[in-house]
């Protein structure tokens, strides 16, 4: 896989590095705190089908460029969309990326470098670990705008906050602060900022060496759990197929030779 630069610039779409078994995907326009703009959505889509094709990937983060994680979704490009029937279904474009992140096989880690505002919370919610600098906040301004957010977005809060957690972000739009998120489950862990990259690193590198095949599996039935939508029989079948599987042989050898696995 090519290895885009990293320099910073003022506002380009989403940027990717990828450094050994670790892939990066970077929100790059800090001037309006990493907002995502329409033509960011194709981009980020592209990247999370080449990310997932590369089997040298073996898991992605998430972070954004400057002060803020991301303000979410332009707001100018809904009201657009709103206004022309004709657009409805570029109304889910969003959605699409969001779900789709949510869905990719590989693990997926949020690094929330500050703060996180509209529809870049569900972005964020859709990895599977956020982990956030203690300076950061959160808010779901959609009450205060009138909007009332689609519904997989509003179920993904449900499932991964409880309800009344999404209740309270969503109907007050009230803002609140790192540990807040952290108590109510929002963030898997919160740091001082100059302990972000560490922490970040100590998880992608423990993902990483894990077998990937049977964490994709286990990814896979946790989602559709959480969603009640399990298909019992095919989560079934992935539990038989990794019991005759090359990772178990592995992992077994590895574990009788006191060595880590190598998948």
């Amino acid at each position: 896989m090519h290895v885009q630069s990293t320099a910073v610039e003022a506002a380009t779409p989403p940027v990717l590095e990828c450094d050994g078994a670790r892939a990066s995907i970077r929100l790059n326009r800090p001037k309006h705190l990493n907002r995502l703009q329409a033509e960011d959505l194709d981009v980020l889509l592209r990247l999370f089908d080449r990310i997932e094709a590369d089997s040298a990937m073996r898991v992605l983060v998430l972070t954004g460029t400057g002060r803020a994680f991301s303000a979410g979704y332009d707001l100018n490009s809904v009201a657009e969309r709103a206004a022309s029937a004709a657009e409805e279904s570029a109304g889910s474009a969003f959605e699409i990326v969001v779900n789709r992140l949510e869905d990719l096989a590989l693990p997926t880690i949020c690094r929330l470098n500050g703060g996180v505002y509209g529809g870049a919370t569900d972005l964020a919610l859709a990895c599977d670990f956020r982990i956030g600098v203690d300076t950061g906040e959160m808010f779901m301004p959609a009450a205060r705008l009138g909007l009332h957010y689609y519904k997989s977005g509003i179920a993904r809060y449900v499932s991964r906050l409880g309800a009344d957690n999404a209740k309270k972000l969503f109907l007050t739009a009230e803002k609140i602060s790192a540990p807040e998120m952290l108590r109510i489950g929002y963030l898997t862990a919160m740091v001082p900022p100059e302990s972000l990259d560490e922490e970040v690193d100590r998880l992608a590198t423990l993902l990483a060496g894990n077998a990937p095949v049977a964490m994709a599996g286990m990814k896979r039935t946790i989602n559709e759990i959480a969603r009640g939508k399990l298909d019992e029989a095919a989560a079934d079948q992935r539990a038989r197929d990794s019991m005759r599987g090359e990772e178990i042989k592995e992992g077994v050898r590895a574990f009788a030779e006191k060595r880590p696995p190598k998948f």
